[in-house]
């Protein structure tokens, strides 16, 4: 049995496919001992060079095939335009590699997570009429997957009512996340990441690449903060270095226990400040939302402005439906209102405890179960 999967290539993509791939792992051996087994469970990822993306899946010990891609910017300036004449070559060419390895490997199923790296394997396997499934990660349809949405076997979901989708093929399941992030504990996050114990904790994170907005807001207020709060800050590898000389010269010795500036939030590391912190702020991608409300943590998002399809502002304030949030957008983004925002979570009793609920009524943690024992039924049938 062979089952290749695709995406755009970042964390938001990555990540759910991981999820997947450990569950998937899991049922198949499972009908393994239920004497179901036809033949030997091989997995595949076809998509973009993206070396970060590349590295996790590696590490998953999944078989990976790189292919071109073009991806359509909706921005405005000479280079963007420049390279929106170049990527549609890109992209065609990205479809013949694709049909090369679908032909080569001729697999079962292609599942895609979406994004730009999906469109030239799921055109392909169109072409080549192998069956598709579809996750769609935010309340929006991404482009590659409206474009080919009619051609999935399946379509799943991680919100409900997500829009440009047809609902016979509608499956609600959520977004998957590792459930190994799950696998924590407090005492272990202290010794992990320092933490003092004395105060509340705040963790900001912009996603797998940081945020230089949040970035800029935590430098902003960092006195301020760490006056009443202790800060695990995720800063992108790209700033690291200049965020942690900023703030050792703005902080006093004392308070520098306070701040612990990470570049990037591996599984271990980032399981353990989920677990350990009180309150987290984040940019509002799919896998992000879905990881807290698994943690039941109280948030506030700042979605991303301009995001394809404003999805991430639309994965926000339905998240906050459910009381489990704040959204705050950057225009609004003030020092001022930001601080009093928290204080207003911390401090208010009956409003943390409402996020709390609020989160863990919209979690869904066996979504990656769910999709991989749909996936194993279909193989096995």
């Amino acid at each position: 049995m062979k089952v290749i999967f695709t995406g755009g290539g970042t964390g938001g993509h990555v990540y759910p496919i991981i999820a997947i791939v450990r569950e998937l792992k899991t049922a198949y051996y499972n009908k393994i001992i239920e004497g179901k087994k036809k033949k030997k469970l091989e997995i595949f990822y076809i998509g973009p060079k993206e070396d970060l993306a590349l590295t996790l899946l590696r590490q998953e010990g999944i078989n990976i095939k790189k292919i071109l891609a073009g991806k359509v910017r909706r921005y405005f300036g000479i280079r963007a335009f420049l390279q929106n004449l170049i990527d549609p070559f890109k992209m065609l060419i990205g479809i013949f590699q694709s049909c090369f390895y679908l032909f080569l490997l001729a697999p079962d199923l292609v599942f895609s997570k979406g994004g730009y790296g999906s469109f030239p394997i799921v055109f392909a396997a169109r072409i080549l009429r192998i069956p598709v499934f579809i996750h769609e990660s935010d309340k929006v349809l991404g482009l590659a997957s409206k474009t080919l949405k009619k051609h999935a076997a399946e379509i799943f979901v991680s919100f409900s009512k997500t829009e440009n989708i047809d609902k016979s093929k509608m499956i609600l399941v959520g977004n998957p996340i590792r459930k190994q992030l799950l696998e924590s504990s407090t005492e272990e996050a202290k010794r992990l990441l320092n933490i003092t114990s004395e105060r509340p904790v705040i963790l900001f994170t912009g996603g797998s690449q940081g945020a230089q907005r949040i970035n800029n807001l935590v430098s902003n207020i960092l006195s301020q903060l760490i006056d009443k709060f202790e800060i695990i800050h995720q800063t992108g590898l790209k700033n690291f270095e200049q965020i942690r000389k900023e703030s050792e010269a703005l902080l006093e010795k004392e308070a520098k226990s306070y701040y612990h500036p990470i570049a990037y939030l591996d599984e271990i590391t980032l399981k353990n400040a989920y677990r350990i912190s009180d309150l987290v702020v984040s940019r509002a991608g799919s896998s992000s939302i879905f990881e807290i409300a698994a943690f039941k943590k109280p948030s506030i998002l700042i979605p991303l402005p301009g995001s394809a399809q404003d999805h991430q502002v639309k994965n926000a304030y339905t998240y906050a439906k459910n009381r489990a949030a704040i959204v705050i957008e950057e225009g609004n983004l003030t020092p001022h209102f930001f601080l009093a925002t928290v204080r207003n979570i911390i401090d208010d009793s009956k409003v943390y405890e409402r996020m709390e609920n609020g989160a863990e009524h919209f979690s869904r943690i066996k979504a990656g179960e769910i999709i991989a024992n749909y996936i194993v039924e279909y193989l096995t049938q």
